[in-house]
């Protein structure tokens, strides 16, 4: 049986060893952090999580409390409304970095990471890790992480499912699974992540959910997996899986969790794959959207089951051992972000300029896992896709916050050419034969020299 941590070693991290100490293996020094979970005391804000040891989470209020809180003491933080929800809930994203970060009507400067906190109202915990490392970075001192934070911009959307958290489900308030909608980009929480990577290009995005355990073969205190969609550019491919493999994994083993990919089912007593029950190359999936539109990304998943004997009798220690496997996780990101910074920048850059080239192959099935089928892979794509008045009427303002470039037609249609920086999107989005486009474009095979049809 995999057991969840390691025998006679804390959950927690001691107060000298904070999220924010841990940006890069070098840095030792302490920040203003008050261990969640603990009695410690702090002068910076802490979370109704903290404040309870655990048993309870966070509630919105206090959230928005905490917030401001951050907002008003660090010269570091930007906080701001990107959008609301259909109860009017507003969907908040915070920055951090030193100076402050522009807002997100600005495009960001330098390396940014994304972290999106508890798309399912029921996944709590990430959005606890959020929160608390937005404190701890907030109020930092050592001269480390300050270096750090000049060189990345932070980006942190608290709680992307604001209506579900208060409700405690999966879904928004019109019941849709948000992470099932990064490419009709139906609803509010949707649309106003879209514009966030539409319009600040985070070079890593980063999602934190939990998962319900199946034991004795789907156990372990964190999951973590990359972009599987085939049409991720290999360098950044590359790149997510070693965030994965070489330090988000690495990360939370080293604090003393058990850890493996999401979506496979292992033998306890090999180690070896049983099955695959979840993770494929589905493009509507943040993990897979943010690689088609050319970010690094990984999906961290916690446990939600307690397993051990404490855990079973007491829920706040199960609750702590949630937010406390994320917490670790995330010192492998942020590990991860201050070594492979260039690379990471020059495979997004890359991976944006190829599409004005407008070669190669789109896939619109299949994963890094699984062979597409030949009818699902456009092996010569046309030139573009036309469409009509009443297409760009109903696609219009969806194409504009996936960024994709339009050209205006006469007759009030549009034509959406190949040859741009999201070059494979389109046909996800235009083409016919995929599976969860927005409508079914013309495919026009020569476009003349400006790219028009």
């Amino acid at each position: 049986m995999v057991t969840s941590a390691r025998p006679g070693r804390s959950r927690w991290k001691t107060a000298a060893l904070t999220s924010a100490a841990l940006l890069v293996p070098l840095l030792a020094t302490t920040s203003a952090r008050a261990t969640p979970g603990t009695g410690t005391h702090s002068p910076a804000p802490r979370t109704g999580f903290e404040r309870s040891h655990g048993e309870r989470w966070t509630t919105q209020p206090e959230e928005q409390q905490f917030l401001r809180a951050v907002d008003r003491a660090s010269p570091r933080v930007t906080l701001e409304t990107i959008g609301r929800t259909a109860q009017g809930r507003p969907l908040q994203l915070v920055s951090v970095g030193a100076p402050a970060p522009p807002g997100p009507a600005v495009v960001r400067r330098g390396n940014s990471v994304l972290l999106v906190c508890s798309q399912h109202g029921d996944e709590p915990a990430g959005r606890e890790a959020c929160l608390s490392t937005v404190r701890d970075l907030a109020f930092a001192r050592d001269r480390a992480t300050e270096r750090f934070l000049s060189r990345t911009t932070l980006l942190v959307v608290p709680t992307a499912n604001p209506d579900g958290r208060a409700a405690d489900t999966r879904g928004n308030s019109t019941g849709t699974d948000i992470n099932r909608d990064h490419l009709a980009l139906r609803t509010p929480e949707a649309r106003a992540m879209a514009a966030v990577l539409r319009d600040l290009r985070p070079d890593t995005v980063y999602d934190l959910h939990e998962y319900s355990a199946h034991p004795p073969y789907y156990v372990k205190d964190l999951l973590s997996l990359w972009p599987r969609n085939l049409n991720t550019a290999q360098a950044l491919h590359r790149e997510s899986a070693a965030l994965s493999e070489s330090f988000v994994r690495p990360a939370a083993g080293g604090a003393g969790y058990s850890t493996g990919i999401y979506g496979i089912w292992t033998d306890p007593e090999t180690g070896e794959p049983v099955k695959q029950v979840a993770g494929d190359g589905q493009e509507r999936i943040l993990r897979n959207a943010v690689g088609v539109k050319h970010a690094v990304g990984l999906l961290a998943e916690t446990r939600t089951d307690p397993l051990t004997d404490a855990e079973k009798s007491d829920e706040a220690v199960n609750n702590r051992r949630r937010v406390g496997v994320h917490l670790a996780a995330l010192d492998g990101l942020f590990e991860f972000a201050g070594k492979h910074r260039g690379r990471v920048e020059a495979a997004t850059r890359q991976a944006r300029a190829e599409g004005f080239a407008d070669r190669g192959p789109v896939y619109l099935d299949g994963a890094d896992n699984e062979e597409p089928d030949e009818d699902q892979v456009l092996g010569d794509p046309p030139c573009g896709y036309a469409l009509s008045a009443g297409q760009w009427r109903e696609v219009g303002s969806t194409l504009r916050l996936h960024g994709v470039r339009v050209a205006l037609s006469r007759g009030g249609g549009a034509f959406v050419p190949l040859r741009q920086s999201q070059r494979a999107l389109v046909p996800l989005l235009l083409d016919g034969r995929a599976k969860y486009g927005l409508t079914a474009g013309r495919p026009v095979e020569t476009c003349a020299a400006d790219g028009a049809e």
